[in-house]
């Protein structure tokens, strides 16, 4: 997935969510020093980033400073699959969960059952790995964490691209969500086959994705 550039901000670099903030912290955890945050938010602030490529476990950039222009590429360690079946069943267990991330919104509840069940949605700072062109001692440099910081952003408006890093993007989780409404081979008693909430739930979800995929980017 690409995102588009993001245009410069006055403001300080702040997240607004709380998912959003905890992602924060993890930059900071991450950051060497505190000059290293400092400038790196200047860079974030000032729009030198431009746009960001995710995927599954990875990110990459190119970040602009005085100096020159460097390619920033970062990691975030994907859940395994076992995790995966845990996240989307904990996903399931409620159907108002689906809508509430369709929303932008990222339960509380959803986070800590996946907790419960041993899944970590959200990073601390030794997960976030990155390598940067400038080859500045310190790791992550400032490009990295300027790059850290507008994923910050990103992250503090779709829910969802945390669930991509972390190996399970949008439209993987719909389609197993949608799979668990039908009974495999017609079973009337497989599970949740009968569950009209998740159904619905499911369904406005995947018309809501498709709405959304055509509709015209906004730069």
């Amino acid at each position: 997935m690409l995102h588009p550039r993001l245009a410069p901000r006055r403001s300080a670099v702040r997240a607004t969510t709380w998912w959003g903030k905890a992602w924060v912290r993890a930059v900071d955890e991450a950051a060497y020093a505190d000059a290293e945050l400092v400038a790196s938010r200047a860079i974030a602030r000032a729009g030198q980033v431009g746009q960001i490529g995710t995927e599954p476990g990875r990110f990459v950039a190119s970040v602009e400073d005085r100096r020159g222009l460097w390619t920033v590429e970062g990691t975030v360690p994907v859940l395994d699959p076992a995790d995966v079946d845990a996240l989307v069943e904990t996903v399931a267990a409620e159907s108002g969960r689906i809508a509430a991330l369709l929303a932008g919104e990222l339960p509380h509840g959803l986070v800590e059952h996946a907790e419960e069940a041993g899944v970590e949605l959200l990073p601390y700072g030794g997960e976030l790995g990155s390598s940067c062109t400038c080859e500045h001692w310190t790791d992550p440099c400032v490009h990295a964490l300027a790059v850290l910081h507008q994923l910050a952003w990103l992250v503090d408006a779709d829910p969802f691209l945390l669930l991509q890093l972390r190996g399970l993007p949008r439209d993987d989780l719909l389609a197993r969500l949608h799979a668990r409404t039908v009974a495999p081979g017609g079973d009337p008693h497989a599970e949740d086959a009968d569950d009209p909430d998740l159904e619905a739930a499911v369904e406005a979800a995947l018309y809501a994705a498709r709405l959304l995929e055509h509709q015209p980017e906004v730069s």
